[in-house]
Parts: C-alpha cells; structure tokens; sequence
C-alpha cells in the first residue's frame, strides 16, 4: 500500500472561540495517520473561512505560519456551508483523498482514521454515520427522521444520519466539483457520484464551543434546498392535490343540486368562509412551491460564481515548498 496525500477540508463561520480547541485535535488525528503510514507527510489542514467577522481568519493564518501542515483559504463573502465546502474541496483537488469535517468537533475526528483503512479496501467514498442521535432534542430527531423519510419518499438518495463528514477520493472529488449546479446540496450529490462506498459509524458528541450556525429556520431552508434541488414531485403533488379539489368540489356541486331539488336549503356562510380561506391558502402554498423552482433556475442560469476565493494559503505554501525545493 502506497500511502496517499490527503487533505481535511474544515469549513468554518465566525468559529474564533471553537478554533484553539479544535485546531490541536485535527493536528493529532492527522499525525497519527501520518505514524500509522496511512497517508504522506505532506498532508495538510485546510480551514476555510466562509466570510466570518470575527478572528477567525486571523487564527487560521497565524496557524498556518507556525504549522506547514496547516493551510487556509479565505472566501470574500459568506458563501453559505456548503459553498465553502466545495470552495475547499476545488483547491484540494491534487490531494489522493480528502475528507471533509466541520470545525466544532461534534463529528468525531477519530474516525477519520477508520475513514482512511475504508479507502484502502477501495472505496472511494466514506460517509460518516451517527450511530445515535442521544445529543439531539426530541424535536430534532423527529424533524430529522421525518426529513429522510420524505427524500426516501421524493425518489432522492441520502444515507439516513449523515451530513458532510466524509471521505472522496480524488477521482470523486473531479465528479462531483464537475456538476455544474449553483443550488447545492452536497448530501444528496455526493451518492451521485457513484463508485464504490462504504460507511463508519461514530458518536456525535456536544459542540467544543461557540453556538450552531444552524437555528431552526436554516435548518428548514436547508430541508427545503434539497427536496427541491433533486425532486421535483412537490410540483406533482400540487398536481394531484387540484384534482383532488376538482373532484371534492364536484361532488359538493351534486350535493347542493340534490339538496336544492328536496328542498332542504340551509344557510351555510361558516361552510363557505372556511372553504373560501382553506383554497385560499392552498393556492398560496402551491404559488410558492412553483416560485421556490422559478426561483432555483433564474439563479442557475445568470451562471454566477458558487464562490469567490479572496486569499488561497494552500497553493501558497505548494509554491513555497517548490522554491524550496529548488
């Protein structure tokens, strides 16, 4: 076995309280794969900055300096979570494999090593898997389970309890950087891709520090992203729910006329207010469905940019290796 380079993509957002704790926990985990002969020497760290405010970038640079196992890139905006990760993932590209974990230690970065013995056996794509979901409320295991059971439903394929902790081999990596889409959703992407796959499970522990980038309503837009961006049954369903209506109503149509016939007329303004207010909504929910796809395609074809790199330390410290060489 020849060991291979590889590269840890941490995307970060205003992570300056977390970054102390979780800097020295990646550097052990990536030494000791380094000892285990399981990856090259020159493997690398690279945190990228998904347009914070706070030190952030500051940390990462100054880590970046004292370490040449540490590298950074800075977007020149916030991009979003998953644009930062394809950010990272397109500059690493060179790296034989790469694995992709967020920087608050909720993932457990031990299991990288497991992620690593996987793409060994050949895999070329490792998902880490929760083996328990302990550490979240009662609300978010529901929400989550009710999440993959409406993608199983949509026809799309993710595998149930895993997010963005995973491992691509460079040829996986080319894939998936080659789908053109702007409206991303990595989870539902990556299965794409194909090739072989393979899963290590982990506990998911607390947050080291900071607060989650992750409230309740991104959580939502999140869920709403990928039902859209890989299904378009809602559209469908929209479909079959007028048809549904069309019939109700013709048969409160035969209704009435029988009614009238026997004479038996009831004044019914309550039935009809609440019918009236009920199609009401109904047709606003089905507007806006239609407009959440409107919308994914006027932005898919301006062809704008899924992110901008401002500063880009890991080809720097490439360049400063080859003079070095020299």
């Amino acid at each position: 076995m020849t060991p291979g380079k590889l590269a840890i993509v941490v995307p970060c957002y205003n992570e300056q309280e977390v970054l102390p704790q979780s800097l020295p926990v990646l550097q052990k985990v990536l030494q000791q794969l380094i000892d285990k002969q399981l990856v090259k020497d020159d493997s690398k760290i690279v945190f990228v900055d998904d347009g914070s405010t706070d030190t952030t970038w500051s940390l990462i640079e100054q880590a970046s300096h004292l370490n040449q196992a540490v590298a950074g890139v800075k977007l020149s905006r916030n991009f979003g979570h998953q644009g930062a990760l394809l950010a990272g993932l397109s500059v690493v590209a060179d790296a034989d494999l790469t694995i992709t974990i967020d920087s608050d230690l909720q993932d457990d970065p031990t299991a990288m090593i497991a992620m690593v013995e996987k793409y060994y056996e050949g895999n070329e794509v490792v998902y880490g898997v929760r083996n328990n979901r302990d550490s979240d409320s009662r609300f978010k295991r529901t929400t989550a389970e009710m999440f993959y059971k409406v993608m199983g439903f949509l026809g799309v394929n993710l595998v149930p309890d895993s997010a963005d902790f995973r491992l691509l081999s460079q040829r996986a990596t080319r894939v998936l950087l080659s789908y053109p889409e702007k409206n991303l959703f990595l989870r539902g992407l990556v299965p794409l891709v194909g090739f072989k796959s393979d899963k290590v499970y982990y506990r998911r522990h607390e947050r080291a520090a900071g607060t989650s980038k992750y409230p309740l309503y991104k959580m939502l837009h999140f869920a709403i992203d990928g039902i859209t961006s890989f299904s378009v049954a809602p559209i469908k369903l929209i479909m079959s729910l007028g048809l549904l209506i069309v019939g109700i109503s013709l048969v409160l149509l035969i209704y009435t006329i029988i009614q009238k016939m026997r004479g038996d007329v009831v004044s019914g303004w309550s039935s009809l207010m609440v019918s009236i207010w009920a199609l009401g909504g109904i047709q606003l929910i089905c507007i806006s469905v239609i407009g959440e796809y409107v919308g994914k395609i006027f932005n898919e074809v301006k062809g704008r940019p899924r992110f901008t790199i401002e500063k880009n330390l890991y080809n720097k410290t490439k360049n400063e290796q080859g003079e070095n060489d020299d």
